[in-house]
């Protein structure tokens, strides 16, 4: 966590911006569940980015939510 990150759980921190940021260690051990391929952290969007399966998975106050039904496909949106 840089200065200018405030933790707000374990595996959340937040910007002075006000922006949400997962862990970086959180995002290192995540995998998309369909392909278990790496994800892309979307901050603007609050989103893990699976380029593999096409789908974007909703981060809610700061928890992912990987479940496909829940996932948003990259070509809506």
């Amino acid at each position: 966590m840089t200065e200018n990150e405030t933790p707000i759980d374990k595996d959340t921190t937040t910007s002075r911006r006000g922006e949400r940021r997962l862990d970086p260690k959180l995002l290192e051990i995540l995998v998309c569940p369909l392909t278990k391929a790496s994800l892309d952290y979307d901050v603007e969007r609050q989103e893990l980015i699976s380029r593999a399966a096409g789908l974007a998975y909703p981060i809610r106050d700061g928890i992912p939510i990987m479940l496909p039904d829940e996932a948003r496909k990259l070509d809506e949106s």
